[in-house]
């Protein structure tokens, strides 16, 4: 496996000079404001005559990402979906007095939770309406024709992945290509605290940092001249953490990054199997494909609370680091 310093030369299983490439963009929040950043440095290094992107997927922020990155690909090019990336976080960050009032509001309630305080507690359905979703829902349809979506899809589209969690069933559940609505993609941001559970097919959906974070099994199970031969990774969570946490506050931290990767590096794991089968022999190459891991991980550590924060100057910093993760990566290549 490798990191995001890591330079190992790229694969290519069909021989023809072009190596395929999935990316999954890890859920986080206001945190993947720093996927976005590792996205446009990606988009505008990008060769395609080197490189195929064949599948890109997402949860909650990420999924954001990955259908701004996918939408902007397959309406235009590059430089069109690193400007949809661009003006998507540029909604999305706190804007006018009120909007910044109640982020700052969120950020000091989240912070004063997860140091122990004693605050009362308040379900997203004693809320007079779910002004939030709706007003997410407007910036993503803002950027997003999502009625054109199942007209884009197709044989030469990179497929689109969105992850969430039936919460009636108890089961992941992605939405892939023509699937993927604003209903999707809201379900997959629908933290359980914050928003209620968005009701798709008769099932209600939470949040998809409960299942595959982020979905990466959809961008494997595709056909064979499509399936990656390399998955780029871009991690949120802190993979390890150094010393022992031990006040309140830095036991949310962890706990939070932990659960946010189980799902990950299960995944991964199971990847990282196939490819020791094939090399040893007990699968044919000829039917299964080797794919290198790569994992683009923000370095910088944030506490948890600030998941929720959408300060301006917060996510241009988040934007920065991702672009300069992005170079790190790109250059050890």
């Amino acid at each position: 496996m490798s990191d995001a310093t890591d330079g190992t030369a790229t694969s290519d299983a069909d021989g023809d000079g072009v190596t395929n490439v999935a990316i999954a963009c890890q859920g986080g929040g206001s945190h993947t404001a720093f996927t976005a950043g590792v996205l446009q440095e990606i988009l505008a290094w990008w060769d395609d005559a080197e490189y195929e992107l064949v599948g890109i997927s997402g949860t909650s922020g990420g999924a954001f990402n990955a259908l701004a990155t996918w939408f902007g690909l397959v309406t235009g090019d590059a430089e069109k979906a690193i400007r949809t990336l661009d003006a998507l976080w540029e909604d999305l960050a706190a804007d006018g007095w009120q909007d910044r009032t109640l982020n700052a509001w969120l950020t000091t309630y989240a912070r004063l939770e997860s140091s122990g305080v004693a605050l009362p507690q308040v379900s997203p359905y004693q809320l007079p309406d779910s002004w939030g979703q709706r007003h997410i829902a407007r910036i993503l349809e803002r950027h997003i024709d999502f009625e054109t979506i199942p007209d884009l899809c197709g044989t030469d589209a990179p497929e689109l992945v969105v992850g969430t969690v039936n919460v009636n069933a108890g089961e992941f559940e992605t939405f892939t290509n023509e699937d993927v609505t604003t209903e999707a993609v809201l379900a997959s941001a629908a933290v359980p605290n914050l928003f209620r559970a968005v009701e798709i097919n008769g099932h209600l959906h939470w949040d998809g940092l409960f299942s595959q974070n982020p979905p990466i099994d959809d961008l494997m199970h595709v056909p064979p001249e499509r399936k990656p031969d390399e998955l780029w990774v871009i991690q949120i969570n802190p993979q390890q953490s150094a010393g022992e946490p031990t006040t309140l506050e830095e036991i949310a931290d962890r706990r939070n990054e932990l659960s946010g990767n189980i799902s990950l590096n299960q995944e991964v794991k199971f990847i990282e199997r196939v490819n020791d089968w094939i090399d040893e022999g007990y699968l044919p190459a000829d039917q299964f494909t080797h794919t290198d891991i790569h994992r683009i991980q923000m370095d910088q550590r944030f506490d948890s609370t600030t998941k929720v924060d959408r300060d301006r100057a917060f996510i241009e910093e988040l934007l920065a680091t991702g672009r300069e993760s992005a170079t790190a990566f790109l250059d050890g290549r």
